[in-house]
């Protein structure tokens, strides 16, 4: 089993050979959870309090704004929770999906897609440490998207021909699962700001 380290570079650097070794091995999802998901959705949940309750942003007009630190670490530890839910979740559906576009159903190689795809996306939350950098970790999603094309084919086991088609399916079920779990992020947010006083720090 490759160290998380080594995994993080090869998933990134060279994904088709990495998909390969990742099919063949066996390994509990709490280990895959705890071991490999946990420590890399970690690093944005992190980067984003230092960034909104540390570092602030510039608003215009007003000037430099931070989350109050009690809302900014509820925050952390939400949007943790929810990457680590949605992750799961998400293997639960490219599991389901798999025999309609022609893959096996197999729940362990389903997960194993969520969450090794997810690697650009938690690897370049990093960069919440500068909230005006957003953008770039938008753009690592994407990559993340690509990973997920090449990695459908080989766990699932479902025709290349169908590999986009089974993507796209995929990416619009993340959508509506990354909207509800905006929504619960926002509402939970927004009662932690208002226990807090709801009055921003360092304004």
């Amino acid at each position: 089993m490759a160290t998380i380290v080594d995994r993080v570079k090869a998933i990134i650097l060279k994904p088709q050979q990495e998909w390969d070794a990742i099919a063949r091995e066996s390994l509990p999802t709490a280990d895959l959870i705890k071991g490999y998901a946990l420590p890399l959705a970690a690093i944005g949940a992190v980067a984003g309090f230092i960034g909104m309750s540390l570092i602030g942003v510039t608003v215009p007009f007003i000037g430099s704004y931070r989350t109050p630190l009690a809302t900014g670490l509820i925050g952390a530890v939400v949007s943790l929770g929810l990457s680590l839910v949605s992750v799961y979740v998400l293997g639960l559906i490219i599991d389901a999906l798999a025999p309609k576009f022609g893959g096996e159903k197999n729940a362990a190689q389903a997960l194993k897609i969520a969450v090794y795809s997810s690697t650009p996306a938690w690897v370049a939350g990093a960069l919440r440490i500068l909230p005006s950098l957003g953008i770039l970790v938008l753009l690592a999603s994407c990559y993340s998207l690509y990973l997920m094309y090449l990695g459908l084919p080989r766990l699932m086991k479902s025709p290349q021909d169908k590999a986009l088609t089974y993507t796209v399916v995929v990416v619009a079920c993340a959508i509506g699962l990354a909207l509800v779990t905006g929504a619960i992020f926002g509402a939970i947010t927004a009662a932690g700001h208002m226990g807090a006083g709801g009055v921003p720090a360092g304004i």
